[in-house]
């Protein structure tokens, strides 16, 4: 008789086929390991598995080859958008998305990824934003918040010396080469399932030759915030969503 906890029939849900077993770096709490299952997730129902190539390039999302099985590049800080239009230019099937944090695609990426938007170039861009460089040692990144602290603003960040939040998503809905900008989060079951499908209407758009597309992704980063995780996600709702509001901002 079949067990009836491991019966094919009785799954309701099961890790994804693509990601590897390999055990997760990141800190506990960090939203990178639910974005990657939502990837997979994404890759495995498209039936694009063998068709798909991330781009990956510095900081903690670097990591990302490590546990989702499909084929990877990785770029130099900040080139990822210059990498995957190469790469989408060259193999116009194949499902293409860049993998980066807001220290990487909105500071020394900066210049590459409103191009590469503007261009239209159809591919995903994938932007885990959580206001603060995680990997190096939590310094202030572009988008840290005004009167936020971090390693190198430790009395908060003030506009006057270092100037003002940056968002990518906001320049991105004025550039006429975007099909899809959208900013959402994985904090709660319905912000992951907001966030699943705003990545297949991503994905599906560069397969469509509709253009770039966008997916912004309010995140946590409770070791460089210094918060439990419990506490990064409520100081994230409290502060950082209302600089940084969801929802989809351009769709075509």
């Amino acid at each position: 008789m079949n067990n009836p906890i491991i019966n094919e029939d009785n799954i309701v849900y099961q890790k994804p086929k693509l990601m590897n077993d390999t055990p997760m770096h990141y800190c506990p709490g960090c939203s990178h390991g639910v974005v990657h299952k939502l990837i997979a997730e994404i890759i495995e129902e498209m039936n694009m598995a063998d068709k798909t190539i991330g781009i990956s390039p510095v900081g903690c999302a670097v990591f990302a080859y490590n546990y989702l099985d499909i084929d990877w590049q990785e770029a130099a800080h900040g080139r990822a958008p210059a990498l995957a239009t190469a790469v989408k230019r060259l193999w116009p099937d194949r499902l293409v998305f860049t993998y980066q944090g807001d220290g990487d695609m909105a500071s020394i990426g900066a210049c590459e990824t409103i191009h590469a938007l503007n261009r239209g170039e159809n591919i995903c861009m994938i932007l885990i934003n959580n206001s603060i460089y995680g990997m190096t040692g939590g310094q202030m990144a572009p988008t840290t918040l005004i009167g936020q602290k971090t390693s190198t603003c430790p009395y908060g960040r003030e506009p006057d010396i270092h100037g003002y939040p940056l968002s990518i998503s906001n320049l991105a809905v004025q550039l006429e080469g975007t099909c899809y900008v959208t900013r959402q989060a994985v904090d709660t079951v319905p912000a992951i399932r907001k966030t699943k499908a705003a990545l297949r209407k991503a994905f599906e758009n560069s397969m469509n030759k509709k253009g770039s597309s966008l997916v912004e992704i309010i995140s946590t980063c409770n070791s460089g915030w210094k918060l439990s995780p419990s506490d990064s996600n409520k100081w994230m709702r409290e502060n950082v969503i209302s600089q940084y509001p969801l929802g989809d901002m351009k769709s075509i």
